[in-house]
């Protein structure tokens, strides 16, 4: 098998039960370099279970998941970071207190090279790491349009520019797959629009492969390429938008299902 045909993200079988509950069951995922996927389903399917459990804040009880062919059952949240796998939430988790800069900047702690006692005594090579940490930051918060607002707090951002914030954060981890956790979840069409647009751009500089769960179907259709549908746990079906919108168990799966929001999903 070559490089180029091995998933980035593969999910096997995977699953998880809460007594006896299979919140998951069976769920196979694949994510290639490049791809932008939806997972979407009704409230309560799963989906942000399955995001819980590819970034080890659960524990599968059955199946596995792999990051570029590289087993990561049993890895803790840091260490499925600090492999590659970024994700932001639908309730938005910035510094609120700290600077747009600061909020970037230190993401990029777990590839600072300065020891303790150089950060503590501040040498020369602190400084330096420090400034070329700061022009990273910069950069990136100039892609995402946000650069007027670095020394503003977070929380006194408008709030589609801290959806913006977040994603600008985890691209400073240096990931190899990014997880969007309902990313248009509270926005306004004029911020969903600029989201949009910040996606595309994502892809187009960087070729980032990303798992996006959202419930704004407008959204889902127009930018992602592929589609898994969860339902009840388990993968209903996975295709392109085009068979995703006209396929009969897709539309009867939503049926009277009402678009909310919030952390419930289980």
């Amino acid at each position: 098998m070559t490089e180029e045909k091995i998933p980035v993200l593969e999910t096997k079988s995977l699953g998880i039960q809460f007594g006896g509950l299979k919140a998951v069951n069976d769920v196979n995922i694949k994510v290639y370099k490049g791809e932008l996927v939806g997972l979407i389903g009704p409230n309560g399917a799963g989906k942000t279970t399955i995001f819980n459990l590819i970034t080890g804040i659960y524990k599968p009880t059955s199946g596995s998941y792999l990051l570029c062919g590289k087993k990561m059952n049993g890895l803790k949240t840091h260490q499925v970071v600090k492999e590659g796998i970024a994700r932001t939430f639908q309730n938005i988790r910035l510094f609120k207190k700290m600077t747009v800069l600061d909020n970037v900047r230190i993401a990029f702690n777990k590839n600072m090279k300065a020891s303790l006692l150089q950060s503590v005594f501040r040498t020369p090579y602190f400084w330096k790491e420090e400034a070329e940490t700061k022009e990273k930051a910069m950069e990136l918060l100039k892609l995402f349009k946000l650069e007027s607002f670095a020394d503003q707090y977070a929380e006194n951002l408008p709030y589609g520019k801290q959806r913006l914030l977040e994603i600008a954060r985890a691209l400073a981890t240096d990931m190899k797959l990014l997880l969007l956790d309902e990313p248009a979840a509270g926005m306004n069409p004029v911020e969903t629009a600029e989201l949009k647009e910040s996606i595309k751009m994502l892809r187009q500089k960087f070729g980032i492969p990303i798992l996006l769960i959202e419930h704004d179907m407008s959204l889902v259709m127009s930018i992602c390429e592929r589609i898994y549908v969860l339902n009840f746990g388990e993968v209903l079906t996975s295709g392109v938008p085009s068979e995703i919108a006209v396929n009969p168990d897709v539309i009867a799966a939503y049926l009277g299902e009402e678009e909310e929001g919030d952390d419930s999903d289980a």
